[in-house]
């Protein structure tokens, strides 16, 4: 008896390992519509770069799909003044070369990150943090340059944690080839253009994920992308178009997820070359000009949302009161002919091919409607790296095509981007607006910094720095063998709970 108890007893230790203990095990493969440029998180700009860090690296904070910064690195917070935060660091978190993190590595990836010759895309983003403190080991001091109400926000997004001394050890290049961090998945390697294939981190400190091997492949080509989903060569795809969400619904071995996006989609237009986009008139023309509704209806089939702005109901403080340009041709016309130009005008109008749900056609939907109120386009597509170089170059000639994603949730996370002029990515800018927009980065007192924030979207409306054009509504393929996958408002993608 005593015998059978005993074995019986290993046999549940063995089975309670097995359940405890789980080996990550499968490949699972993500289809992007868009190649990952970087593994340096400081020069990301898109959000297939932000997905790969997401899996090598973790952040202080990482907000949820609902926006809220949830603890990741940082265990804890308090405010100590108005400009002074103070944070408790999780202990026991392991780099994947097996070196323990300390307050040290954070502080070298801030003061890396704000470092002006790191020359990093998301500087404007964190620049309210004026320095580090160490205290010991596991808490460190932020200080602000003042108020700052959406910091942990901020710790939420692109100040991913590297370890300080092999990176100094290396140096930049080297550590890149083969970074290090801290996240659910290890780097194995990156063929740029083809494919970024990780592992798992079995010691990782939110429990070893169930994936054993993880890979980003970018395809911007929709059908490529559908089949592959189809014959079982991929497992979660992104951008499928609304035309073709029935059929991968129908699919025996997929299924679709889709989510209304923070992703808010418009063109620019080139306010700082002299010309006639200078003339406000101009750009409210380029905005009167645009169907958005039969944008949405025909080439969209019902998947996007007309905005007044280039923010979404996502975001904090967004304006509902605000009414979107209502598609006028005649009002366009003449706009064109009292800045001076009643026989025309002819821009550059560029475009990415496969980055966001059917850019090329919508953006040759609305070449047919500027070209119909007498704007003669001459099109430009080009290859998202090749894109993003010349748009955060501030090589953009006249107009072209984009979508900006959630990131903060707040307008500070837009506005500040889009219309300062220190911005990598800003073509538009006033004293005045500017103003404002700094103004709103210190205010505590959420009430007044709303009405603020509704201010200078009527500021913005009036001014039409932007074609606003609509929120996106994304629509993700995943096989059926994927289990605990889900998408979120914001297009990133966790992958350290997902399993097949």
């Amino acid at each position: 008896m005593k015998k059978v108890m005993w074995v019986s007893f290993i046999l549940a230790a063995v089975l309670m390992a097995g359940v405890c203990f789980a080996q990550p095990k499968g490949e699972l493969v993500v289809l992007q519509g868009a190649p990952i440029n970087a593994t340096d998180p400081a020069k990301y700009n898109s959000i297939p770069e932000s997905n790969f860090a997401l899996a090598v690296f973790d952040t202080l904070y990482l907000n949820d799909e609902k926006a809220i910064p949830q603890p990741r690195l940082a265990l804890s917070h308090k405010l100590v003044n108005e400009t002074t935060w103070e944070f408790q660091l999780r202990k026991g978190v392991k780099f994947h070369n097996g070196v323990t993190m300390t307050a040290k590595d954070v502080k070298f990836t801030f003061d890396r990150t704000l470092d002006p010759q790191t020359k990093t895309f998301f500087y404007p983003f964190i620049s309210t943090i004026k320095e580090v403190k160490i205290i010991d080991d596991y808490a460190i001091q932020i200080i602000t340059n003042g108020p700052d109400p959406i910091l942990l926000k901020r710790l939420s997004f692109a100040l991913f944690i590297l370890p300080a001394d092999l990176f100094q050890e290396k140096g930049a290049e080297a550590f890149f080839k083969n970074p290090v961090g801290t996240g659910p998945f290890k780097f194995v390697s990156w063929t740029r253009n083809d494919r970024m294939v990780l592992e798992a981190n079995e010691a990782y400190w939110d429990g070893a994920p169930k994936i054993k091997r993880l890979i980003f492949r970018p395809v911007p080509e929709v059908a490529t992308k559908i089949a592959e989903l189809q014959t079982g060569n991929a497992d979660v795809i992104t951008n499928i178009p609304p035309f073709l969400v029935d059929q991968v619904k129908n699919s025996p071995n997929a299924v679709v997820q889709s989510v209304p996006s923070g992703r808010v989609m418009f063109l620019y237009i080139n306010c700082l070359a002299d010309g006639p986009l200078k003339d406000k008139r101009v750009r409210q023309a380029l905005n009167y000009a645009v169907d958005r509704k039969a944008i949405i209806d025909n080439v969209l089939k019902g998947s996007g949302v007309q905005m007044p702005v280039n923010l979404t109901p996502l975001h904090f403080a967004y304006d509902a009161d605000l009414k979107p340009y209502p598609y006028d041709p005649e009002k366009a016309k003449k706009l064109l002919a009292e800045a001076g130009y009643a026989k025309g005008l002819k821009l550059v109008f560029n475009s990415p091919s496969g980055r966001y749900i059917l850019d090329k056609e919508i953006a040759q939907a609305i070449a047919g409607m500027y070209n119909a109120v007498g704007i003669e386009t001459d099109m430009k597509i080009h290859e998202w790296g090749s894109y993003t170089q010349i748009l955060t170059g501030k090589k953009l000639q006249d107009i072209g095509f984009i979508g900006w994603s959630l990131v903060l949730a707040d307008p500070d996370s837009t506005f500040v981007p889009y219309f300062t002029p220190e911005s990598a990515f800003s073509y538009y800018s006033t004293p005045e607006l500017k103003e404002k927009i700094l103004r709103g980065r210190t205010m505590l007192d959420e009430k007044n910094r709303a009405e603020l924030y509704k201010e200078i979207q009527k500021d913005i409306y009036e001014q039409a720095p932007l074609v606003f054009l609509y929120q996106q509504i994304d629509h993700y393929g995943v096989a059926k063998r994927v289990q605990g996958f889900q998408v979120r408002g914001d297009e990133l993608m966790l992958f350290n709970k997902v399993s097949k």
